[in-house]
């Protein structure tokens, strides 16, 4: 049942991506929206050299993007190929898959249902949910909301090829155990956010999405907004892809089921998305009809940091990311899945928005994002260091593994060599993790860190990695042993 294509050489996709971004003459809703200065059109010109050199290196078939400036478009791009095998181009209607962008969607209905008074943050999750194990007697919607209920990520005996009712998917959740006490750390859960799907569903006792279409999709008039169904036919619907060995492959198959939950599993167009920006823009984030989906007090809610039971604050509100960097308050996410991925950035003062929607899961979205946001605002500069070939996959590996192990303070001492487990004191692994964890997403920064440097020396080879997210800069150096082993590591913030 997986869904395969013949593998495709990347210089097919370059020539079609050189006929498809040279924009021909548009309707009005497809518009570039270029012409308003010479300002304008010098910004363009820069975003436009950036995406495609992206879009060159990491091998992206199309992107679509647009940047907001006070909740109205002020530029609308579409670059490449929504469908390789058809040579479908990019435009401003093309579907693409929301990833975990959709997160901020799933917290919207459940605020509205807190306004409404059908819901409380504060209400515990068995409240409303039967049968809850007593490891979940303290979880609340807030900490489902915020990361902090002490659930991890997908169980290993989640089938993601298989079909689950809410009750199958929540009789497997029940199994886990908690990596903590509720709101005592945060750590990104998708568990959290599909539970509150089958919530929205139990207390509405409609399917999430119905109530979504209801409540925010019509109101904002994001006519192509909806859950995923790959059974239905979607007019404009672009694939997704995946590099193998350097060749594009379709995106993995994946069941019905797993593509219909609240943790990410939307369809969203740019342009649907720019009204969800022009809602949240106005004071009383007013929809299109003159109907309200949020107050302002529900918006400060969802864009405050959570503050967890040690009075440490996260920078994570309900289904976004919230950070001030170079004294610029915003707040962000990105997406991935499928072979789609996506970023939200909403400068708060400025009120300036953007968004890309790009079609490849080798799209490295931070730096795609974060090299959008420096357009606009230097400061936002990406390292000067490009990344460089890596012949050293089987090292980049383990340190991708001691990286995510400090940030989670669960460190497997053999994989150094035994001077280095001598020298590395406790405070120095929690320093370590400390540092890592100044990142938004560390899982994520870290999965796409890139060697920007590789020398021999002494016996042993020294590589230094670039991690970074939308607002940070961390520089990891390692020198490992013929035999693979760790004799240094240094994790320094930039």
């Amino acid at each position: 049942m997986k869904l395969l294509a013949p593998l495709i050489p990347f210089s097919l996709v370059l020539a079609i991506c050189g006929v498809c971004t040279a924009q021909p003459k548009q309707s009005p809703a497809r518009s570039n929206r270029q012409n308003t200065s010479a300002e304008d059109s010098k910004t363009v010109a820069r975003i436009d050299r950036f995406v495609r050199e992206e879009m060159r290196k990491y091998k992206i078939p199309g992107v679509s993007l647009a940047v907001l400036r006070h909740g109205k478009i002020s530029i609308l791009r579409s670059y490449g190929v929504a469908n390789v095998e058809l040579a479908v181009p990019v435009k401003p209607e093309t579907i693409f898959q929301s990833g975990s962008i959709g997160k901020q969607f799933t917290a919207a209905a459940v605020m509205i249902l807190v306004q409404e008074g059908k819901l409380a943050l504060d209400d515990r999750i068995s409240k409303h949910l039967p049968d809850t194990p007593e490891t979940w007697k303290d979880i609340t919607i807030g900490n489902l909301l915020t990361h902090t209920s002490g659930m991890g990520d997908y169980p290993e005996e989640l089938n993601l090829r298989r079909d689950y009712t809410e009750d199958e998917y929540l009789a497997v959740f029940k199994k886990a155990p908690l990596n903590f006490a509720p709101g005592a750390k945060w750590d990104y859960s998708n568990v959290g956010y599909v539970i509150l799907g089958i919530l929205i569903s139990k207390v509405t006792g409609n399917f999430y999405g119905e109530f979504l279409r209801e409540k925010v999709f019509g109101p904002l008039g994001m006519s192509t907004a909806r859950v995923i169904s790959e059974a239905d036919i979607v007019p404009n619907r672009a694939a997704g892809y995946r590099l193998v060995n350097g060749e594009l492959k379709n995106q993995e198959w994946v069941s019905p089921s797993t593509n219909s939950t609240a943790d990410g599993s939307y369809y969203f167009s740019i342009l649907d998305l720019a009204k969800w920006d022009a809602g949240l823009t106005s004071d009383a984030a007013a929809a299109g009809k003159g109907q309200k989906v949020f107050t302002r007090s529900t918006l400060e809610q969802i864009w405050t940091p959570v503050r967890l039971s040690n009075g440490q604050v996260k920078g994570y509100g309900f289904g976004w990311f919230t950070d001030t960097t170079h004294n610029r308050r915003m707040v962000f996410h990105g997406g991935a899945w499928q072979g789609f991925k996506s970023y939200i950035i909403r400068f708060l003062d400025e009120q300036l928005t953007i968004i890309f929607l790009a079609n490849s899961w080798n799209t490295n979205d931070f730096k795609l994002a974060r090299g959008l946001a420096s357009i606009f605002h230097p400061e936002f500069a990406l390292p000067a260091k490009e990344a460089i070939a890596n012949p050293e996959t089987k090292v980049t590996s383990l340190v991708r593994r001691v990286l995510l192990q400090l940030a989670n303070d669960k460190l497997d001492p053999s994989v150094f060599t035994p001077g280095l487990q001598a020298e590395l004191t406790p405070a120095q692994v929690r320093k370590l993790g400390e540092t890592i964890n100044t990142l938004s997403l560390p899982v994520a920064a870290i999965h796409l860190a890139e060697l920007i440097e590789r020398r021999d020396e002494g016996g042993l080879r020294t590589l230094t990695y670039v991690l970074a997210d939308i607002g940070h800069t961390l520089v990891c150096t390692v020198s490992v042993t013929s035999d693979d082993k760790i004799a240094r590591i240094e994790v320094l913030q930039k």
